[in-house]
């Protein structure tokens, strides 16, 4: 059980990397006073990565309450 708990904050982990990065992404976008479609594009292009690494977050978080549960 101890894995599941080390591989869920493992997942975790990795979904808040990738959500800080869509972050740093989108900060980076607004600070090149792009027009206004190109700042659109920026942004949709960053949503699928951003609802990825928040799956991976809910993910790995609920494999450490399954693991916390079965221990």
């Amino acid at each position: 059980m101890e894995t599941l708990i080390w591989g869920g904050g493992v997942i975790s982990l990795l979904g808040l990397l990738g959500v800080l990065s869509c972050v740093f992404t989108v900060s980076r976008a607004k600070r090149k006073n792009l027009s206004d479609e190109e700042l659109r594009a920026a942004l949709k292009s960053v949503l699928p990565r951003n609802l990825g690494a928040l799956l991976l977050s809910v993910l790995g978080l609920m494999l450490i309450m399954v693991g916390l549960f079965l221990r």
